[in-house]
């Protein structure tokens, strides 16, 4: 059997299958507050821990009556006002385990919830349109934000305008980024109306920092150093049904036609991906493609084997210096991640 062509496929997805799939990634099914493993020379690792279990207790499920307050001689008052914060902001470097915690929280959170990346969630309203989605998650108890980035000015007004008639429904939020809520634009637009609506979200969240390195390069080997083209190409064939082999070059420009809310659905049935020719990226549009790409392909834990140029090194100077560069260094530390696991293909197909 061939290997499935990426750059051949077109799928199309229905927005509902946006909706149900707003779960953490398969990547973080199994993702517990017990399972997370702090560095013990980073307290804030622990403290975040404490800090999301205790915001996890305090939700209340949606249409469930929160708990009165009691009187003397068993009289009651009004419901108690849940306490804690609107929401919970974690905020640190690549690799510290702020998706395995965001995915812990949720999996903690009474239903209904929700869980998606904040590329997931604009792709969402643009499927849905904005008071669709607005009345589709109203009703939630959390909403889940993973990677909050703002790219643009109207990325930035619609997440605000989202995040606000949601908080204002009584849905608690949590993200995670890799920078403080009052500095997500700094670098990139610098307009009085762009920091305004930022700061506008900074309010909305309790910041807690998390520190340490990233774990992907915690006493791990180097990535290994590319395959041959003809090397590739036999392994994806040895690999059998779940094989995807691509040139680089075609499947990037392939990205350019598809919307990149069905980058996962291109990798439906993929359990490895193999990639010919990998070279630098030429332009920061199919840099971003190829970033929402990687997160997919790291979600669902796909290994990557791959000739030509280190995945370290596909990125410019310039684009890595730029406004965009935490995508960039997130995007090298994930392919750097799958590429580490070439090694399990190799060796199942040497067994074969």
């Amino acid at each position: 059997m061939s290997p499935i062509a990426l750059a051949e496929r077109r799928p199309v997805v229905a927005a509902e299958r946006l909706i149900a799939e707003m779960v953490p990634p398969p990547r973080f099914q199994g993702a517990r507050f017990s399972t997370y493993i702090p560095d013990p020379q980073q307290a804030s690792q622990s403290d975040a821990v404490r800090i999301l279990s205790a915001f996890a207790e305090g939700l209340t499920p949606r249409g469930a009556a929160p708990a009165a307050k009691k009187r003397w001689f068993g009289r009651s008052t009004q419901p108690a006002t849940p306490a804690g914060p609107g929401g919970i902001y974690l905020d640190g470097g690549y690799g510290v385990g702020k998706t395995h915690l965001l995915a812990s929280l949720w999996h903690a959170a009474p239903g209904p919830k929700a869980f998606g990346t904040f590329v997931e969630l604009t792709n969402l309203v643009g499927a849905l349109g904005f008071q669709q989605a607005v009345q589709a998650l109203s009703g939630h108890t959390l909403l889940c934000i993973d990677e909050f980035e703002l790219d643009d000015p109207g990325d930035t007004v619609l997440v605000s305008s989202l995040l606000t008639r949601l908080a204002e429904a009584g849905v608690k939020l949590a993200a995670t980024s890799n920078t403080l809520p009052g500095k997500l634009g700094e670098g990139r637009f610098a307009a009085s109306d762009f920091m305004r609506e930022i700061q506008g979200l900074a309010a909305r969240f309790r910041s807690v920092r998390i520190d340490g390195q990233d774990y992907r390069h915690r006493g791990l080997p180097e990535a290994p150093p590319p395959y041959g083209d003809a090397e590739v190409e036999e392994l994806a064939f040895d690999f059998g049904p779940g094989a995807s082999l691509d040139d680089f070059d075609a499947l990037l420009n392939h990205l350019s036609d598809v919307h990149p809310s069905r980058y996962g659905a291109l990798l439906d049935g993929v359990d490895a991906v193999f990639l010919r020719g990998v070279t630098a990226v030429p332009d920061q549009s199919t840099a971003l493609r190829l970033v929402v790409l990687a997160d997919r392909m790291y979600d669902r834990e796909l290994p990557v084997v791959a000739s030509g140029t280190a995945f370290d090194s596909i990125f410019s100077e310039e684009m890595l210096n730029g406004g965009y560069k935490k995508k960039y260094l997130r995007a090298v530390s994930r392919l750097v991640a799958l590429a580490r696991d070439s090694a399990v293909v190799a060796e199942r197909a040497a067994t074969r």
